[in-house]
């Protein structure tokens, strides 16, 4: 008789389980009832950018103070000086550019996202890997599309916000500066523009992809965890979801191209800063404050960012819902996307 008992062998651990979560179907372009859809979204963005507009004026304030000062300092002079309509410089004048350039925005970006995922899936790339392809894709060229109806809008409005003396107005501003430097007056940072917004959306929608991806993830094991087989989100959690996904994504592109926004604010705002040039305005702000000078108003631009980005996400989602055909709707919430996590 051996004394050593045989030892039994031990079974593997069971994989860990994960839930396989149903959400509602992406709204495509072709299911947009379109007119409903530019009516609709001009009065909901609209609203947006008037909650939004004071952070916009501080950020651009701070971006081209001499000498610099802190986001409270700021705040508290244009107050005191002007009072809270001074948090509203250069508004009506942003939102008359605000509604043709959302409109090539929005188009541009749901055209493009549906062309490019359906070619990118069709070649045979990976879901995730051809959804942030699309969704960088289609964030590059409404970038690009709307800066050219933006970027005289942002010219006239920045010089309003930063209180220059010399304009009675959106409609006097743009008189002067054609009178002074032709129509190229208004174009001033236009590359600067695309070079700073076309990453900027790009890394936005890419990363606001990525994040719904992990959390939606992350989601899936905790309800795999107590033995769910599948679950359908409500659209109340997919809401929340996209929220804290636009606000992920948001702060991230505001960091990455913040030094992209103060040369890009300086070079339209600041006539002495070389008229176009890059490269000097680039020696100017090192000259001031080194690398720091080029993140002056971050913290305004990430704050107005990360809640730009939630509240204008939750408003975009709201409003494709709202635009389907008649048809469309009940046959996207029908026809969910299965995603396995």
């Amino acid at each position: 008789m051996s004394l050593t008992a045989e030892e039994e062998p031990v079974a593997p651990p069971p994989p860990p389980s994960s839930a396989e979560i149903h959400l509602p179907a992406d709204i495509d372009w072709e299911m947009l009832d379109k007119w409903r859809f530019f009516v609709l979204g001009t009065g909901l963005f609209s609203g947006v950018s008037a909650a939004l507009y004071p952070a916009v004026v501080l950020k651009t304030r701070l971006q081209v103070s001499r000498p610099p000062i802190t986001c409270c300092s700021a705040a508290a002079l244009l107050l005191r000086s002007e009072g809270p309509r001074g948090f509203y410089r250069g508004f009506a004048t942003s939102l008359t550019g605000t509604v043709p350039a959302r409109a090539l925005y929005m188009a541009a970006l749901e055209s493009t996202k549906s062309a490019v995922g359906s070619v990118a899936t069709g070649l045979g790339v990976p879901d995730p890997a051809a959804s942030a392809f699309a969704s960088a894709a289609a964030g590059l060229s409404a970038a690009v599309a709307a800066q050219t109806v933006w970027t005289p809008v942002d010219v006239i409005s920045q010089r309003l916000m930063v209180g220059d003396s010399k304009y009675a107005g959106g409609i006097d501003a743009v008189r002067k500066i054609v009178r002074s430097d032709g129509v190229c007056g208004l174009y001033r940072g236009f590359r600067m523009s695309i070079l700073t917004y076309a990453p900027s959306n790009a890394i936005w929608w890419a990363s606001y992809s990525m994040a719904q991806r992990a959390i939606w993830g992350g989601m899936s094991r905790v309800y795999g965890d107590g033995g769910t087989v599948a679950v359908t989100p409500n659209y109340g959690t997919v809401a929340v979801v996209q929220g804290v996904s636009a606000a992920v994504a948001g702060g991230a592109s505001a960091v990455v191209t913040m030094p992209l926004d103060t040369i890009k604010t300086r070079m339209q705002v600041m006539d002495d800063d070389g008229r176009g040039k890059i490269g000097r305005t680039v020696r100017v702000l090192l000259r001031e404050g080194g690398l720091g000078a080029c993140y002056r108003g971050l913290a305004p631009r990430w704050m107005s960012m990360s809640l730009s980005a939630t509240t204008m996400i939750t408003t975009y989602e709201f409003l494709k819902r709202l635009s389907t055909k008649d048809g469309s709707s009940s046959s996207s919430s029908s026809t969910s996307n299965k995603n396995s996590f």
